[in-house]
């Protein structure tokens, strides 16, 4: 079949498509931009690191968020359509790399959701206070708080974006709470006990020990999210103005919360006493404690708790799009570009997503501890969501030999400067997807580790090459 038949079924699939629902202002998108790009359970990690992570917050910051939002601003004000990252690498490579991108982006949150709502199981423990943390090594708990997670989070968004924004929403607000209060904390106890954590001109030097240089790769994961909001691009209220809009404010608040949360919890405790699990509420209970108002950590527990259900939400509204998009296409079934006949929303994506993220709660937990688990499905995550950022950089250097209409947001010195910010996302990105691949130091089985991070992110790509193909033969067929 050549090239141009198959831009006419796609077109043609398109054209007969139901329309989806513009209902997302530039409030809701600041809101999601912040939910999905700023979680709390980084803070932690980047804490656990020590004073150092500041300075690869800070790195991590230059070399991969500021390329990737000047190519989200470009490239969304391009093709402002529904399917962001995957039409952006149909584009520029064609429809087997568009589909891929998509694909790969999509199977990245199968893990992901599950490794959020774990991080929301361990952090609700205490709202009980010491009597639940009983709970906290118990993995029936987490795996069936992880499926509730699920089912709320797909059934808010079946019934549609107006209904599911709210928690999304809620979400965002929930993390500037405790964020805010973390810093005002930190500042406290730095006042009346000083710094828990030394933070020298040594301190500050990144450690080049492959131990301790693991955890940059989650630093860069953290920053991303910003591209998600594009997948959506038709249920956005004038995306070609409101998508760069709401990611230049959302990109400045989350830098922000991000260096400012990871400082205070530093001042508030050792290091050595930060989890990525917990830790965010470890520093919280230890700071409330400290200053005299610790019946307020429970509540703050609710918030962080609720902020990670939120992020869950916004990423499963934004993911469920590629496989809807993949469907108009015609290479998944047809059932996929389906929209419910009340409710308007690409419901078969929606509960195909979810049926296969809760397959990934079970699998992350499989031979190891609760811990383990949540390290397993961070790593998982982390490869298959890199992946499509190789092609989205490298679609940016491409897609610039295309003329930019007025209405397109360019990267300030034009070509030269946008080709060098994508060359620098996609170095880091590389680099970033090798570092996931290690096992830390404390995961008991390294070698099944990393058979299950490596062994499900080749799986996941051979199973998309798949997929397109008989996708393909499928669209010859009909």
């Amino acid at each position: 079949m050549t090239a141009d038949v198959t831009r006419e079924i796609e077109a043609a699939s398109r054209a007969e498509a139901p329309r989806l629902r513009r209902v997302l202002g530039f409030r809701d998108l600041l809101l999601y931009y912040v939910v999905t790009g700023f979680s709390l359970r980084w803070v932690a990690v980047a804490a656990a690191a020590g004073p150092s992570a500041l300075v690869i917050w800070a790195i991590a910051a230059l070399g991969f968020f500021v390329p990737l939002v000047f190519c989200v601003l470009e490239l969304s004000s391009r093709y402002p359509e529904e399917g962001g990252i995957y039409v952006w690498s149909k584009r520029a490579f064609g429809p087997f790399a568009a589909f891929i991108t998509g694909w790969t982006y999509w199977g990245s949150n199968l893990p992901y959701l599950p490794g959020l709502l774990y991080f929301a199981a361990a952090n609700a423990l205490f709202m009980g206070g010491p009597a639940w943390q009983s709970w906290s090594s118990n993995s029936t708990y987490f795996i069936a708080v992880s499926m509730a997670g699920l089912a709320l989070t797909v059934a808010m968004n079946v019934v549609g974006l107006d209904v599911g924004k709210w928690l999304t929403n809620a979400g965002a607000i929930a993390g500037w709470i405790p964020a805010m209060l973390l810093m005002a904390l930190g500042a406290a106890a730095w006042s009346r006990f000083g710094s828990a954590t030394p933070i020298t001109a040594h301190a500050l030097v990144p450690s080049m020990h492959v131990k301790d240089i693991i955890f940059w790769s989650t630093i860069a994961f953290a920053f991303g999210g910003v591209e998600s909001g594009s997948t959506m691009g038709e249920e956005i209220q004038d995306a070609r103005r409101t998508v760069p809009r709401a990611i230049l404010g959302a990109g400045a608040v989350i830098t922000v919360l991000y260096i400012a949360a990871t400082f205070a919890v530093l001042l508030a405790m050792p290091k050595e006493q930060v989890s990525g699990l917990a830790g965010i509420m470890q520093a919280i209970q230890a700071m409330t404690a400290k200053v005299g108002i610790g019946w307020l950590a429970p509540i703050v527990a609710g918030l962080v708790t609720l902020n990670a259900l939120g992020g869950t939400c916004g990423w499963f509204a934004a993911t469920a799009r590629l496989p809807f998009v993949a469907g108009l296409d015609r290479f998944l079934p047809k059932a996929f570009g389906d929209l419910h006949p009340t409710w308007r929303t690409p419901y078969v994506a929606l509960l195909v997503q979810a049926a296969i993220a809760g397959l990934f709660v079970f699998l992350g937990q499989a031979g190891t501890s609760v811990h383990g688990a949540y390290d397993a499905l961070v790593s998982m995550g982390i490869i298959a969501y890199f992946i499509p950022f190789l092609f989205m950089f490298a679609a940016m250097i491409v897609l610039q030999r295309e003329p930019a209409g007025p209405d397109v947001m360019r990267v300030p010195g034009g070509t030269p400067v946008a080709i060098a910010l994508a060359a620098t996302g996609f170095i880091v990105t590389a680099v970033s997807i090798v570092l996931a691949c290690i096992p830390p130091d404390e995961e008991p089985n390294k070698m099944l580790a990393v058979v299950k991070v490596v062994g499900s992110s080749a799986i996941l790509v051979a199973a998309g090459a798949v997929v397109y193909l008989l996708g393909r033969r499928r669209a010859r067929s009909s």
